[in-house]
């Protein structure tokens, strides 16, 4: 069974890995590739392993995956909805089920959430994040509206994702916040100068997203121009032409490392993360069996301090080519 951590210091535990649910419904493969079956039974294997900790939001689909997930818990009868963490987010305002735009007014907060409840078959949220700060809308307000949600009983902590220091600070001052949902990896380490430290200080986990660098760090990855259409990769900039093929090597250090342990290049990536400190929890994410038991296995790895350093070294900030996002996608990050 996997280990538990505490999320922060409010008093949320989960297990020290979790599982990312989107790409059973979105942005990686082709929707050929995803088959409801093969995804219900990863979610059931996870809790057998003890893979409790679950994210979802009621953008991928959108709610198809809300859905999904109350289907997996249902088949298990009774007592499965209690063994399960579930996080899910708001955030985007939809239509025609498509995106157009952030919204955390509050009268869409408790919509959303409402709507999030339905979906996924519960009385209550373990973990609702704010999906993006929407500039608009004070986050006084939206944390505001979010605690009441508590005080209903239908939220039980409260979350951020992708948000800046001075948004987690004003957040935290409104309401207690556990936990911090960000990019997170050894592909990506843009919050360890400010943001880590801040987090530390206000005793706020953090939830690492994309802990594998999008399938990149995983070892068998490809260029952008090969995943089909829909897939993220195809416009990921680390994925493309000199930017991938410097990334390749710079990642060369994790496949070597990982053959002379004998686990997987995707296992040493995620014990990386583990080794960073009790409050780093990652939400790999994938739709298999298999892939879910091998990312649960790194949980096993010890690292010594000089493969620790090795790998920091080896893709330290500045060694990994290319953007985090295109654009579009990087003008909603508050930082």
């Amino acid at each position: 069974m996997l280990p538990i951590r505490d999320l922060g210091t409010q008093g949320l535990a989960v297990s020290a890995v979790g599982l990312g649910l989107m790409g059973m419904s979105q942005s990686y493969g082709s929707p050929a590739e995803r088959d409801e079956r093969e995804s219900v039974a990863t979610i059931h294997r996870a809790l057998e392993l003890g893979c409790t900790f679950l994210d979802t939001a009621e953008v991928y689909g959108p709610h198809a995956n809300e859905e999904l997930l109350a289907r997996a818990l249902a088949a298990l009868g009774s007592g499965a909805r209690d063994r399960a963490v579930i996080a899910t987010k708001f955030g985007f305002r939809l239509e025609g089920g498509r995106i157009t735009g952030l919204d955390s007014r509050p009268s869409h907060v408790h919509a959303a959430v409402e709507g999030s409840l339905r979906r996924l078959g519960t009385d209550r949220i373990d973990l609702l994040y704010q999906h993006r700060v929407d500039p608009e809308v004070p986050i006084e307000d939206v944390v505001g509206a979010m605690a009441r949600l508590v005080e209903q009983g239908k939220v039980r902590f409260l979350g951020l994702s992708e948000a800046g220091a001075g948004t987690i600070r004003r957040a935290h001052a409104t309401h207690p916040i556990t936990a911090l949902q960000s990019e997170y990896s050894l592909w990506e380490r843009n919050l360890e100068p400010e943001i880590l430290p801040l987090l530390r200080e206000l005793g706020i986990g953090l939830v690492a997203f994309a802990p594998l660098g999008r399938g990149f760090l995983a070892g068998d990855a490809r260029r952008a121009e090969e995943y089909p259409e829909g897939d993220h990769r195809r416009g990921d900039p680390r994925y493309q032409g000199e930017h991938f093929d410097a990334n390749v090597r710079a990642a060369g250090a994790v496949r070597e490392l990982a053959a002379r342990k004998g686990i997987t290049p995707a296992q040493l990536s995620l014990a990386w993360l583990l080794h960073r400190g009790e409050d780093v929890v990652p939400i790999p994410g994938t739709k298999r069996v298999a892939r879910l038991e091998e990312n649960a296995g790194a949980a096993r790895v010890a690292l010594a301090p000089d493969e620790l350093a090795l790998l920091d070294a080896a893709l330290a900030p500045g060694r990994v080519a290319g953007a985090r996002y295109a654009p579009a996608q990087q003008a909603m990050i508050d930082r």
